[in-house]
């Protein structure tokens, strides 16, 4: 039970934050004080002096949070032009697109830690693929769309022809081969947002992930392909080497007249990729003096600082990479990405 003092302040602070211009980000300014709260809010508002200053931002994906349905926020961000590249896991490109196609499909359980390895087995059997909390229909989504991208591939071969993953998944958009659910909000989505926007997304490993497995199952030519299986030319599909040089052009490109920040959703290959491109262009390239340095890196994650975890590594040790600068803006927020990005997202979008 709340004491009576304590309930007369929280409905002064709910009618304060009515009567404000932008109550999401004005109740954010009042409670978001300490720790991890001030952190998020500190991080927010140095990104919203960012961009409001002419500065871009690359956003990094890990996890499954397309499936989590971190759209419904990036999304909007990127119609606003306040996320100018998306690196992503091959998962977290391609379960955007599972959403958007079979969102009425996914399954939701909540108590997921009490189903038994019998359930789970039905869950399997069912096309179910659980993902922490959510079940992904792969029936209804991978299947649904693996027709299509094979066609592309197979046509690229025929032409000689090379694309990056998410070219191919482009086209199912452009060419109108996949229809949203029926229940899905297709404004939720992304991917789709990036395909209006034309901002570029980066996937390294892409074989890691469904469609990628696919992929490499249709080029695989080795003694355990059954006979008259099709085999397909890998040389269609660009590779994370063409994925770091599309970097080094947009990079410099970009870099020119702006600074450019980094917001890491979670740890691993999709945030270590792209942050890479500042020291290589550095030190590979060897234009020292001619490329800015990050302007500023904020990580949102659970992973301890411990164990060489690339995903837990703090600013301060991205300094003697030479990833970041010594006035390079730093933050990491110790918690959950489905908790803390939406405040984020809220103070960014003016909410």
């Amino acid at each position: 039970m709340i004491e009576p003092d304590l309930r007369k302040s929280i409905g002064t602070l709910s009618q304060n934050t009515k009567k404000a211009k932008n109550p999401v980000s004005a109740f954010a300014d009042q409670t978001l004080k300490h720790l991890n709260g001030g952190s998020t809010l500190q991080a927010a508002l140095w990104l919203k002096n960012h961009i409001d200053n002419g500065g871009k931002l690359v956003v990094t994906l890990a996890g499954a949070l397309s499936s989590f349905e971190v759209g419904v926020m990036l999304a909007e961000l990127i119609r606003q032009n306040k996320v100018h590249l998306v690196s992503a896991t091959g998962a977290n490109h391609e379960e955007s697109y599972y959403r958007y196609v079979a969102h009425s499909h996914y399954a939701n359980i909540p108590r997921y830690t009490e189903l038994t390895p019998e359930q789970e087995a039905e869950l399997r059997d069912a096309g179910l693929r659980r993902i922490t909390d959510t079940f992904l229909p792969e029936d209804e989504s991978v299947r649904i769309m693996e027709p299509h991208l094979l066609k592309m591939w197979q046509e690229a071969a025929k032409k000689g022809e090379r694309y990056f993953p998410h070219e191919y998944f482009r086209r199912l958009f452009k060419e109108k081969l996949i229809k949203p659910d029926k229940q899905a909000n297709a404004a939720d989505c992304w991917t789709y947002a990036a395909f209006e926007k034309d901002i570029p997304i980066v996937i390294p490993g892409f074989e890691d992930s469904t469609m990628g497995n696919v992929f490499a199952s249709y080029t695989y030519g080795g003694i355990h392909k059954n006979k008259g299986d099709l085999v397909l030319d890998g040389s269609v599909m660009k590779t994370g080497l063409d994925y770091f040089h599309l970097m080094y052009d947009w990079y410099m490109k970009e870099s020119k007249n702006s600074p450019i920040a980094f917001l890491q959703l979670g740890g691993g290959i999709s945030a270590d990729f792209p942050i890479c491109v500042v020291p290589s262009i550095k030190h590979d390239l060897k234009l020292h003096g001619k490329v800015r340095d990050w302007a500023g890196f904020i990580e949102i994650g659970s992973s301890p600082m411990s164990y060489g975890s690339y995903s837990g590594a703090g600013g301060k040790e991205k300094i003697t990479w030479d990833k970041l600068s010594t006035k390079s803006y730093y933050q990491i927020i110790q918690s959950d990405v489905t908790v803390v990005f939406p405040w984020i997202a809220a103070v960014l979008l003016g909410l």
